[in-house]
Order: C-alpha cells, then structure tokens, then sequence
C-alpha cells in the first residue's frame, strides 16, 4: 500500500506543475519549468557540489556508525543501482515541485528569501514522511542550495543535478543505516 500512494505522490508532485500553469495559462518558464542550462549555472552548480560534498565526504570519514559513517556495511551492487535510480528519480520529482511550483509561488506570495525558506522547510520536512530522525531534517540546508540554484539559474535543471550528485554521493559515501 505504501508503494502506491508513493507513487501517488511522485506523479502528482512531477505532474502537478505543469498543469497548473496550463490551467492558469502561465509560463512553464516562469516557474522554471522550462529545463536548461547556462554557463553560469553549471558553474554555479560545481561550485556548490565542491563547497558542499568535499568537506561532507571528510566529515563521514568521522561519523558515528549510526549516521552512516565507519564501520556501515554499504549496500550491494544491485541494491545500490536501485538506490541510484531513485535517488535520481526523487531529485526530478522533488525539484520539479519544491523548486519549480512551491518556491515561484510562496515566494510571489511573501518574497524571495521568505519563499526560499518556507519552501525549504517544507522540503525538509517532506523527508520525515518516510523515515523519521534528525539526519532526514538536515536537507534543510541542501535544500536551501537547490533553492539558490534554482532562483540563480532561472531553472529547476541546475538544482535537479545538485540533488542527484547529492543523493548518489549519499548512497556510496553515508547511507543511511
């Protein structure tokens, strides 16, 4: 039963975007719907990887067994290929509607760094639905640089890859237990 109001979930949250600027016969490109990317956000994008996952792949050298440091069996091929999968899946899925429609719209309503961060909040929050504890809420602040990302590029593409490079780093270097 989970998996189908999972999958419930995933089709509206990818799909519910683009039809609610069909419906309001607004730009998909207004709420950066309209997939690209430019010079400056893919360096924007390796900026935030380098700044971000360096430091964080240091650090997970060091981490208690519990937040999926040391000593963690990591998973085997196949399941990491599935973990990939949807690692990938959740960062188009996730961003097309956090970034895309909830951010354009909270920050139309409250403005731009009121939006980010309710946006943001909601993000992070979204991530105890499935499995609770403190780690799951610390996407806060990835999600505060897929926000920048996407505000600074116009577009959902340059947060989409920031969270897919995120999410497979975290199925190789710190899954979580």
């Amino acid at each position: 039963m989970g998996t189908v109001i999972g999958l419930i979930a995933a089709v509206f949250m990818l799909y519910f975007p683009y039809e609610w600027c069909r419906r309001r016969r607004e730009s998909e490109r207004d709420y950066g719907l309209k997939w690209y990317m430019t010079r400056s956000s893919w360096r924007d994008v390796m900026i935030a990887l380098c700044v971000t996952l360096i430091p964080l792949t240091v650090i997970t050298f060091y981490w208690p067994y519990e937040w999926g440091g040391r000593g963690l069996k990591h998973p085997t091929l196949w399941v990491a290929l599935d973990q990939l999968g949807g690692g990938i899946a959740a960062a188009v899925i996730e961003e097309t509607f956090y970034r895309g429609w909830l951010q354009t719209v909270l920050t139309r309503k409250f403005g731009l760094y009121a939006g980010i961060i309710l946006a943001t909040v909601c993000f992070a929050l979204s991530h105890l639905v499935v499995l609770t504890g403190w780690l799951r809420v610390a996407t806060f602040f990835p999600g505060l640089v897929m926000a920048v990302l996407r505000h600074r590029g116009g577009s959902v593409m340059p947060s989409v890859i920031y969270h897919a490079v995120c999410n497979v780093w975290a199925v190789w270097l710190a899954p979580i237990p």
